[in-house]
């Protein structure tokens, strides 16, 4: 079936405003939107511009937004769609770099303000710290999170009330290790979700 791409193109050394290239790929229903922006850097453009790593869900790196919506191109099938029409853009929020690659620097700053490893001074174990089944199913949920940042760039708080809000990406970590049997910064973790920017 053929497929229209109407994507998002910017490249702030040369343009002064972004703007958008249409192009015809043949694809099916199958095919992943990664597969088929694959086929346009290939095929008809190798300026085009986006991330992509292990094309199975689990890096995260290739978020964009398709149709409007925030996913990962390597999850969504052409199939998935009504239409055979396709807006292809960057997630929203974070500074573009390159057309479909955005600056993660932000998203990261307020990963990194939750201390998202294992915080415990004790004595170093000589063994591995030992989870009951029933404490590592507090944090099952969070675990999963791959930080491809769509449910930050999402965010209507972080769009239009709050830029300096922590984002809910970092507030899933900060639940992972508040709720980490093995972990021992529970209180300096609360404290600082405990303002206007956090939690």
């Amino acid at each position: 079936m053929k497929c229209n791409f109407r994507v998002f193109r910017y490249d702030p050394s040369k343009n002064e405003e972004p703007y958008y290239r249409d192009y015809e790929v043949e694809a099916d229903p199958r095919d992943r939107i990664l597969d088929c922006l694959n086929t346009i850097r290939w095929e008809q453009d190798a300026s085009l511009v986006f991330r992509w790593s292990c094309a199975h869900g689990v890096c995260g790196s290739d978020a964009i937004r398709i149709n409007g919506i925030c996913a990962l191109a390597c999850q969504k099938l052409v199939g998935d769609y009504k239409s055979p029409n396709f807006l292809i853009e960057p997630i929203p929020v974070f500074p573009v770099v390159k057309d479909l690659v955005v600056d993660m620097e932000p998203f990261f700053s307020k990963y990194r303000l939750v201390k998202p490893y294992l915080i415990n001074p004790g004595d170093t174990p000589t063994t591995e710290r030992i989870q009951t089944p029933e404490e590592r199913e507090l944090i099952d949920d969070t675990i999963k999170c791959i930080s491809c940042a769509c449910c930050t760039a999402s965010c209507p708080i972080n769009i239009a009330i709050n830029k300096n809000y922590i984002g809910p990406a970092a507030l899933v970590k900060a639940h992972r290790y508040i709720y980490d049997s093995r972990d021992t910064a529970t209180k300096d973790r609360l404290i600082l979700l405990d303002s206007n920017d956090g939690a």
